[in-house]
């Protein structure tokens, strides 16, 4: 879910959109991602720009989507956080930790 890698912290999320509102959802076990809740369309890349938006207000940090850009399933890039304080940082935001 939460890895280093040479470029930075990258999170594997799992994206609903059309939701009734941007929030982080819970952790599914089943797939090792975070559920990310985007209101936009995945239309001509609505969905990745809000999800981009949405996280750096979170983060407060420079967000990049890694891979996925065309999935459901993606994998985004934090470039200048530590995996403490990502992890610190989602602990405040999933909701059922």
């Amino acid at each position: 879910m939460v890895k280093e890698s040479e470029k930075g912290i990258l999170i594997d999320i799992e994206v609903t959109t059309n939701a009734k509102k941007n929030e982080i959802g819970k952790i599914n076990e089943w797939r090792k991602r975070i559920e990310i809740r985007i209101k936009e369309q995945p239309i001509e890349g609505k969905a990745n720009k809000a999800i981009i938006k949405f996280l750096k207000g979170i983060f407060k940090s420079e967000i990049l989507i890694n891979s996925g850009t065309t999935s459901s399933q993606k994998t985004v890039l934090i470039p200048d956080k530590t995996k403490d304080d990502v992890v610190t940082i989602l602990k405040k935001e999933i909701k059922s930790i």
